[in-house]
């Protein structure tokens, strides 16, 4: 791979980071912040739906601006976003700043992923979009049990300056590494061109299927400390370690689904889906069960990232060149709809008497409606294939 897709994977990094280290500092908020660990949640789908918002409209905004240039403003956005939570006063506050730091996020991974791609043959797309997201599965394998041993042991407050000293590294690698004329010979395209990509219903049901399909996820990923503590039995020191094997897999999973989305789109889209939604209905039975427990959370980790580069990929090809950054955007925005939508479902699930040992369960047949709808597109396109032969 070329350097600039590393340096890509740096700015990935950064960025995880800050979305996921809420989830290793949930009890601390809620406890400084008096709030129920429920509402602690919502700081994750705020940032979830910040990005959802954001995404299209920073993408539109900045069609017409040079990659890189993008890419590092929205970086240093990122950087002073965290440095306002590590400073925010109250709940409403970390909220308001969590949604600044979001409104970086989908840009970034949208404009970014484009640019990977442009930087590699064609048969090597997926495995370059995987290769960015390799960033994002490190910042969960080391940034988030990092900033979970840090809020112990420091304050949660501690564990955002760190990652806005991140985002200021980041954006230096990003700075020297990557070229400023990547994307700079592509056909300027108009707002017309770029909205134009909503119209077409694969991309809608491609969409749909990362909102669904990856959302279950965050029903258990959401609320992963009190579930290892309340329902597990560990105390609160095993959480990172356990956290370190949850991002391992999510590390061996990446790389497996850009291969498999190089080898066969359709099949690896279909697979990694049924994978995750088995491992979820998996983990419900285990859960008060230590060694199975941490064996089934390396399980979800490799399942649930190996879907990242086929969804990701999957909009990127039914967008077609003119729409590809809108597109590209609007799919991360998709992703963290569906962490919202996640998060949300597991705080009504526990609200409503059901409990943390239910989330695996509710979990699972969220993803199983992502894997009926990828499915069905699948299956339109066999049908346009049969009826144009």
């Amino acid at each position: 791979m070329p350097i600039a897709v590393y340096a890509l994977t740096a700015g990935a990094f950064g960025i995880g980071t800050t979305e996921f280290i809420i989830m290793g500092l949930l009890l601390q908020v809620a406890a400084d912040m008096h709030v129920s660990v429920s509402t602690a949640g919502l700081l994750i789908s705020g940032y979830a739906l910040g990005v959802f918002v954001g995404a299209p409209v920073l993408t539109l905004g900045t069609r017409r601006i040079p990659r890189k240039a993008v890419l590092l403003a929205l970086m240093a956005i990122f950087t002073i976003g965290n440095a306002a939570c590590a400073l925010a006063p109250s709940y409403g506050w970390l909220m308001a700043a969590r949604v600044l730091t979001s409104l970086a996020h989908g840009t970034f991974f949208g404009v970014g992923s484009v640019v990977a791609t442009r930087l590699v043959a064609q048969n090597k797309r997926a495995s370059a979009i995987s290769t960015m997201f390799i960033g994002l599965t490190v910042a969960t394998l080391l940034g988030v049990p990092f900033g979970a041993w840090l809020g112990l042991l420091l304050g949660w407050r501690a564990a955002f300056w760190t990652v806005a000293a991140i985002g200021v590294i980041a954006f230096a690698i990003l700075a020297v590494f990557v070229p400023g004329n990547v994307g700079r010979d592509d056909k300027p395209t108009s707002l017309r061109e770029e909205v134009a990509v909503l119209a077409r219903p694969q991309v809608l049901l491609g969409l749909a299927i990362t909102v669904f399909g990856f959302g279950g996820l965050f029903t258990v990923f959401t609320y992963i400390q009190p579930i290892l503590t309340r329902i597990t039995g560990f105390s609160q020191s095993a959480v990172s370690p356990i956290l370190l094997v949850l991002g391992a897999g999510l590390a061996i999973g990446n790389v497996m689904g850009g291969r498999f989305a190089d080898r066969g789109l359709a099949r690896a889209l279909i697979g990694t889906l049924a994978g995750l939604a088995i491992v979820l209905v998996a983990l419900a039975p285990v859960l008060g069960m230590e060694t199975p427990t941490v064996l089934l959370m390396g399980l979800l980790g490799v399942a649930a990232f190996s879907t990242v580069a086929p969804l990701q990929l999957r909009v990127l090809e039914k967008a077609g060149s003119a729409g590809q950054n809108l597109a590209s955007s609007l799919n991360i925005a998709a992703f963290n709809l569906g962490n919202a939508l996640g998060a949300w479902a597991g705080g009504i699930t526990i609200d409503a008497g059901l409990g943390f040992a239910a989330l695996p369960l509710v979990a699972s047949a969220i993803t199983l409606i992502g894997l009926a709808v990828a499915l069905w597109s699948v299956h339109l396109d066999r049908r346009l294939v049969s009826a144009t032969a």
